[in-house]
């Protein structure tokens, strides 16, 4: 299957379900924070997803993949995750270094971005690992919510929701890995070419000795010993027609 064309255009439904969804945040935050209204942050969650979900399906169903659109609804994923782990922190249900292991992770990726743009290469595309994690890290924080209340319910919720936070944290550093091992292989990849770019400009230099100018040593000589080259001034093909590198 041919892959979606992606535009450069921005008034799109689905980047402004994108930006919907960015603006969710700061509520978010402000829900769990000031007011603790737990379950409508947790609605404001739920919406985000379903927006999230909505915004691809329209995207590859109506052809509205947009440049802008890569950017947007990942960053929208990340400031969500960032938003959920801070409130969980601040409101103690989770310890400081599982959102700082995350957090960690994210500050790689974008410190490589630098060296990918320095080689000509963009963002690097979210794999399945990495959509993988996201979705784990996202169904757990609802739960881990859930589960500072004391009830049977808060308890189960506690034990399934720590199991996808720790799955969700492993597979965002495996998505991490696999998208340092992607890169060094673009950066690898480059240097190849340029290598061989520059070894053929070399190779195909006349002053090397590579050059065509002169008789081909090869040719049988005529009857005045001189090589089987076509006279100057004639119409046949001279040796500079004959001789170089391949195309």
């Amino acid at each position: 299957m041919a892959s979606p064309v992606v535009s450069d255009r921005i008034w799109t439904v689905p980047n402004l379900l994108s930006m919907l969804r960015l603006l969710g945040v700061p509520l978010f935050l402000w829900l769990i924070l000031v007011p603790q209204a737990d379950w409508w942050a947790l609605l404001v969650l739920a919406l985000a997803g379903l927006s999230d979900w909505l915004d691809g399906k329209i995207a590859r169903a109506w052809n509205q993949a947009t440049k802008l659109g890569q950017i947007l609804d990942p960053l929208a994923d990340r400031l969500y995750i960032f938003a959920a782990l801070l409130g969980l922190v601040l409101r103690g249900i989770i310890p400081w270094w599982l959102m700082g292991i995350l957090v960690l992770r994210d500050v790689l990726i974008l410190g490589a971005l630098p060296l990918l743009r320095h080689f000509g290469y963009g963002p690097l595309p979210v794999n399945f690992a990495g959509k993988a994690a996201t979705l784990c890290l996202l169904y757990s924080f609802p739960l881990l919510f859930i589960a500072g209340y004391a009830s049977v319910v808060g308890d189960v919720a506690r034990i399934i929701g720590w199991a996808f936070a720790l799955w969700g944290t492993a597979l965002y550093w495996w998505a991490g890995l696999l998208y340092a091992v992607q890169g060094l292989r673009l950066i690898d990849q480059t240097r190849r070419d340029e290598r061989a770019d520059h070894t053929g400009s070399r190779d195909s230099d006349p002053a090397r000795g590579h050059g065509v100018d002169g008789p081909d040593p090869s040719a049988p000589a005529t009857a005045d010993g001189a090589s089987g080259a076509e006279p100057e001034g004639s119409d046949g093909p001279g040796p500079s027609d004959q001789g170089g590198t391949a195309p």
